[in-house]
């Protein structure tokens, strides 16, 4: 199956716009403490596990 070549310019060749939801949650302090913290805890527990190996 061959990929469709797509003009320049037009509408199919933009990439969709996010919503508002999308555009809080990406600009939110709040939100990214949250992911933050979340990661770290991620992290840390890999590392733990990697220690007690």
């Amino acid at each position: 199956m061959a990929a469709k070549n797509r003009e320049p310019y037009q509408q199919a060749y933009y990439p969709p716009v996010p919503t508002r939801f999308t555009r809080y949650m990406r600009t939110s302090l709040v939100w990214q403490a949250i992911r933050f913290v979340v990661i770290n805890l991620k992290i840390l527990k890999l590392m733990m596990r990697a220690h007690r190996s």
